[in-house]
């Protein structure tokens, strides 16, 4: 069984940056990565708020930090976790691969994914018209209608990428206004291809063999209507990867946010969590970096303390 200083769980900006501050204070240090680096920023199409760096694609900026990570020489595996769980100190980390490894410390970075909004069709319909990711997929639609259900700033945001290929976007949203940067907001209002759809939510997506349309209802008249799409994207917020804790191992917030407090210091001494997985007022690129190079720190007042 291997053993390490320290675990890092996920290659994220918040894991990647822990990577870099850990090996930096000397500490012994492997990243698991469950595939390719850079975690949700891969699926973003263009990052304007990252100081000193005024436009970058999520691929270009997850390529850079993991260069720079590189540059520090910590040990990189590929794998995902299947149970985390603690044994005396040591932390016990079960992969999926049957493999165990264990370590005085760990930074769970492992991020958040897109939430599913569980209407009929979706399951269904799942790469086969609906999306969750505007990069991998928006060149599908090229000349063809499509719909964005959300009202933040992922939403909005990659609305406006999507006017780049399809011909008209339907951005529908629960509200009568959106939640988004009021920067954003503006972009996508004075684009020609976007169409607001205001207090409306999604209750089916329905086709034959692929999508053809959405059903939406109005949430204040009550009254449904199809809008003839061929894509479906939704953005309508996050869950964190936190299926491989033990039950009961961490204190959670509901939705099972981690708690930690301003160290990034959860309930369980040597456990840390950085970034999106955490209870967190701002998931950001610039918060889940700063939470990693924080929760190395901490771990190297733990480990040395």
């Amino acid at each position: 069984m291997e053993k390490h200083e320290l675990v890092i769980i996920g290659a994220g900006p918040a894991g990647l940056s822990a990577a870099i501050y850990a090996r930096r204070a000397g500490i012994e240090t492997l990243v698991l990565e469950k595939g390719r680096p850079g975690g949700q920023i891969l699926t973003t199409s263009r990052i304007e708020n990252y100081p000193g760096l005024p436009e970058a694609t999520g691929a270009s900026l997850a390529e850079a930090l993991r260069a720079h990570a590189l540059s520090f020489a910590p040990q990189f595996m590929t794998g995902s976790v299947q149970k985390l769980s603690c044994r005396g100190d040591d932390k016990v980390i079960e992969l999926k691969d049957g493999s165990r490894i264990t370590a005085r410390a760990v930074i769970i970075a492992s991020g958040a994914g897109f939430r599913r909004q569980g209407c009929p069709g979706e399951g269904r319909y799942t790469g086969l018209g609906v999306s969750y990711c505007a990069v991998c997929d928006a060149a599908f639609f090229e000349g063809l209608e499509v719909a964005v259900i959300g009202g933040g700033n992922t939403a909005v945001e990659e609305a406006v990428y999507l006017t780049g290929f399809a011909s008209r976007v339907y951005l529908v949203h629960r509200r009568d206004t959106f939640r988004a940067d009021s920067l954003a907001v503006e972009r996508a209002l004075a684009n020609p291809r976007i169409v607001p759809v205001m207090e409306s939510v999604l209750e089916a997506i329905e086709g034959g063999d692929i999508v053809e349309k959405i059903r939406v209802r109005n949430v204040k008249s009550g009254e449904q209507r199809c809008i003839p799409v061929s894509g479906v994207f939704i953005f309508i917020g996050t869950l964190p990867h936190t299926e491989f804790l033990e039950e009961g191992l961490l204190q959670t917030k509901e939705g099972g946010w981690i708690v930690t407090d301003e160290s990034m210091r959860t309930s369980v001494p040597g456990i840390f969590a950085a970034g999106d997985v955490r209870d967190t007022p701002l998931r950001q690129v610039i918060t889940a970096a700063g939470d990693g190079a924080r929760a190395a720190m901490a771990v190297y007042g733990y480990l040395h303390g």
